[in-house]
């Protein structure tokens, strides 16, 4: 059995503890906003919520919480993957903030920045990983976006 890295661990737990905090607002400030911002919003969350469970499909037998490559895993470059690297963190970044933007709450807007900053490191380790173990990695990298199709 595979030891897993001290990196992945530390990764997955600030997440969970981030995903955590984001249904138990402990400081929130709710604001205002109109019921068309609102329904706007809601799309997006819907959206999020459609392009992570498309991403969890799609990586079949590859799909593991840690940002480390399972070794008989393989490279997914078609359906979502074309565009987007990493779809299921986009899924959750637009979930997130598009959710608290819907519920007027700026505790979960900053828990879901806080997603997004810790994603883009975690990425960027995964990243590395990837481009270590796939030798067609850097093309893929070059032709998409990392948590969307232009970034």
């Amino acid at each position: 059995m595979k030891r897993i890295a001290a990196k992945d661990i530390a990764y997955v737990t600030v997440q969970l503890s981030l995903l955590l905090l984001y249904h138990f607002p402990i400081a929130d400030r709710p604001f205002a906003i109109s019921n068309m911002v609102r329904y706007i919003t809601i799309g997006f969350a819907l959206i999020g919520v459609i392009i992570f469970l498309l991403a969890l499909l799609q990586l079949k037998s590859n799909l593991t919480p840690f940002p480390t490559p399972k070794v008989q895993g393989s490279l997914i470059q078609s359906g979502i993957y074309n565009y987007i690297r990493h779809p299921i963190y986009s899924g959750i970044i637009i979930f997130t903030l598009s959710y608290g933007v819907f519920s007027q709450s700026t505790w979960r807007i900053g828990v879901g920045l806080a997603l997004w900053i810790l994603f883009y490191f975690k990425s960027e380790y995964e990243e590395g990983l990837l481009n270590g173990r796939y030798k067609e990695y850097v093309a893929y990298r070059e032709k998409t976006g990392r948590f969307f199709y232009y970034d």
